[in-house]
């Protein structure tokens, strides 16, 4: 597909957070199980209750530009996953292992919030106020999940690996 104006390359990005989102869906719940702070493991459990929002709130973007809502493979976020998937295998002390789970998922959070940051900006010159105003909720929200996995790892995580095969 040729991208022609700002709309399309609208469409085109909104389609890969839709599937970077449904990736996250996937991969959430295989984070949390391999948690083994209490605290973090429900950071994970709450952030996927949101991320199906996202995919939501993504959908209606569709709607509002009269797309029906798909995504094409966010290769991105399909490495961003596999190396949450390779912290999970790894053979480290849990406390450790944690760490290495929160500074994978704030690299998620970081994508994230790039990409949500564009196509709210995008929306808004675009004249799609609504579809704007939905972009910044998720926006918002991204940058709170990244601000309790830091506050996690900081308050906790990071001082407890620290400590760990010492």
């Amino acid at each position: 597909m040729k991208l022609s104006s700002l709309e399309d390359l609208f469409l085109e990005q909104l389609r890969d957070l839709y599937n970077a989102e449904n990736q996250l869906i996937k991969a959430l719940p295989k984070m949390a199980k391999a948690s083994s702070s209490d605290e973090l493991r429900s950071a994970f459990v709450n952030h996927l209750e949101e991320t199906r929002h996202h995919a939501e709130r993504l959908e209606q973007g569709f709607e509002m530009f009269g797309q029906k809502a798909k995504g094409h493979t966010c290769d991105a976020m399909k490495g961003l996953v596999q190396e949450g998937a390779d912290m999970i295998s790894e053979d480290a002390e849990p406390n450790v292992k944690d760490a290495g789970l929160i500074a994978c998922a704030q690299r998620v959070e970081h994508y994230e919030i790039a990409g949500y940051g564009c196509l709210r900006t995008w929306a808004q010159q675009l004249g799609k106020f609504e579809a704007a105003r939905l972009l910044e909720e998720t926006l918002n929200e991204e940058k709170h999940a990244d601000e309790k996995l830091n506050s996690i790892a900081e308050g906790m995580v990071n001082m407890q690996a620290a400590h760990s095969g010492a």
